[in-house]
């Protein structure tokens, strides 16, 4: 996605399109597995941690990015592909390495069906699956 293509679909998610939500969003776009704060951080040094936090958050408001948390306390972040308006989930799973510690999105691996008793009502299910990767599983 060129910069045009981005600055039209950050306007359409309601993201008004400024230089810094254009390199995050690019960044995430060149990301092979979801981010973390920290690794964004690390690859955008011309940005401050504040910078990118605020343009994450802003991003999740709008469904440009969906946020989960890697089960040791890490929020990562992965662009959302879905272009409805309506609410939806975000239905794979993510698996966390123990050794090298990165974090995988794993797309076609859908998350069960949950049924939620009477009067609960959920915004997000997040699973994540940890173990060791195929590469560390390798060594």
């Amino acid at each position: 996605m060129n910069n045009q293509e981005v600055i039209a679909h950050l306007e359409h998610k309601g993201v008004k399109a400024t230089v810094n939500r254009i390199l995050v969003y690019s960044e995430l776009q060149e990301a092979v597995r979801p981010m973390s704060l920290k690794d964004l951080e690390d690859r955008m040094l011309n940005l401050d941690k504040s910078s990118i936090f605020r343009v994450l958050t802003l991003f999740a408001q709008h469904d440009v990015v969906h946020a989960f948390e890697d089960g040791r306390g890490v929020v990562h972040y992965e662009l959302c592909h879905h272009d409805g308006d309506d609410h939806h989930s975000h239905g794979h799973l993510h698996f966390y390495c123990e050794q090298c510690q990165q974090t995988y999105c794993l797309e076609n691996v859908a998350i069960p069906t949950i049924e939620m008793p009477e009067g609960f009502l959920p915004h997000s299910v997040s699973f994540v699956v940890k173990g060791i990767c195929p590469k560390c599983n390798e060594s």
